[in-house]
């Protein structure tokens, strides 16, 4: 299975238009979140209208998962705290999206919806809790922010990355994160696009730039092999390593 990670495309539509491009090469597309950009002059309601029609048009071999980021976030949910409350209308294409899992061969994937408070807080570690007990051979979660202290966080500053995110790795251990939030990591020195935690968990981060070709990670299961793609050009490795290489583009 080939999947293919991208995540903080906010709105940049030639990088949407990239995906949809380059979807049926894959077995599996994941935008990880920020799909939306709440800084833009285009409202939200248009903006998650033309994404929808988007999403339509992308067409991986298997199947299209989409996580919701903070800035997918447009009114209150039932709890009184904030959610992406556009995105489940995603479903209507078959996408899987926050609060679904989805089994593909021997991989079940976890889709994490960003959550705003206690309530989802709650929902979500129980939603983790429920599909590790029905966990395959391969567990992926995608999960917008990246784990703290990870280098998948770093902002060239600080580590900047979900203490929440850090304990549910390490109580359930699911074999790969898939995550964006931090656009910065993969291009600032001690930052990297992937981190392996516990001997167990690989975390990817792709970043963001802008440009027509977002920064990516293609997984390749079958090769056992993670790439990432951008300006700086291209780095592998290896899905059996003890840990992400060293780098040496800085």
């Amino acid at each position: 299975m080939r999947i293919l990670l991208v995540s903080d495309l906010h709105y940049t539509l030639p990088q949407l238009d990239w995906v949809v491009r380059v979807a049926p090469e894959h077995d599996l597309v994941v935008l990880a979140g920020d799909h939306l950009d709440a800084n833009s002059a285009v409202s939200l309601d248009a903006q998650s209208l033309v994404l929808l029609r988007y999403f339509s048009l992308m067409k991986p071999r298997t199947a299209l998962v989409l996580a919701s980021g903070n800035h997918d976030l447009t009114g209150a949910d039932a709890n009184g705290e904030r959610a992406s409350l556009w995105l489940p209308q995603c479903r209507r294409e078959g996408v899987a999206t926050d609060g679904d899992g989805l089994v593909v061969g021997d991989t079940l994937v976890t889709v994490c919806p960003w959550w705003d408070g206690p309530a989802g807080r709650a929902a979500l570690e129980a939603q983790l809790a429920a599909d590790a007990k029905r966990r395959p051979a391969r567990w992926i979660w995608v999960y917008h922010w990246p784990p703290m202290n990870s280098p998948t966080c770093w902002t060239g500053k600080r580590f900047y990355g979900d203490a929440d995110l850090a304990g549910w790795i390490d109580t359930f251990r699911p074999d790969m994160v898939l995550a964006g939030h931090v656009h910065q990591a993969p291009f600032k020195e001690a930052g990297h696009w992937a981190d392996r935690i516990g001997g167990k968990t690989w975390v990817f981060n792709a970043g963001r730039l802008i440009g027509p070709v977002p920064p990516h990670i293609v997984i390749d299961l079958a090769a056992g092999t993670a790439t990432w793609r951008s300006l700086m050009g291209e780095e592998t490795l290896s899905l059996s390593a003890d840990k992400a290489p060293a780098r040496t583009v800085f």
